[in-house]
């Protein structure tokens, strides 16, 4: 029995060092598969290393887009540095028309999020956070500091690190 508990204790420790997630369609430690060395059955005793929490990291899944949470892409045109542009426009009507203003850096995607920084003339680079799909962006925040408390709030960790938030 002591031969079974050696092989959960070690294997609970390497899946430790590994970074396992304790996700409940995973084992956190192997079935024990290990039979008793004398010749009586025993009932199995549970293992002495605690079980790590049950949970579910970031999902690095692709969103409805398309672009994973878990870290930032360039958007290839899913949307546009011109759409965000026109986006920009629409909530902004303020800012220069016409060549005053142009697209610096194309989007960056974390889900349906998206960070793209505009030139303006005769000002400073406008830093905009947009979500939604391309046909439908929503512009969240645009100017020099687009750390809002919507933005650190429901953003994506991965774009709150690209905006510098």
């Amino acid at each position: 029995m002591r031969t079974a508990a050696a092989v959960l204790s070690i294997a609970a420790l390497g899946c430790l060092l590994a970074g396992c997630t304790g996700r409940n369609d995973e084992p956190l430690i192997p079935p024990a598969s290990v039979a008793p060395t004398s010749g009586t059955a025993k009932s199995p005793t549970p293992p002495s290393t605690p079980l790590l929490p049950s949970h579910r990291p970031s999902s690095a899944s692709p969103s409805p887009t398309g672009f994973s949470e878990a870290y930032v892409v360039q958007c290839n045109g899913r949307p546009s540095g011109e759409q965000v542009l026109a986006a920009v426009r629409r909530a902004r009507p303020e800012l220069p028309a016409g060549s005053g203003m142009t697209v610096k850096n194309q989007p960056l995607c974390a889900g349906i999020w998206q960070y793209t920084v505009l030139t303006v003339t005769n000002s400073e680079p406008l830093q905009v956070i947009t979500k939604g799909s391309p046909s439908a962006l929503t512009v969240v925040t645009a100017g020099t500091d687009p750390c809002t408390v919507e933005v650190k709030a429901t953003a994506p960790p991965a774009l709150l690190n690209v905006a510098s938030c």
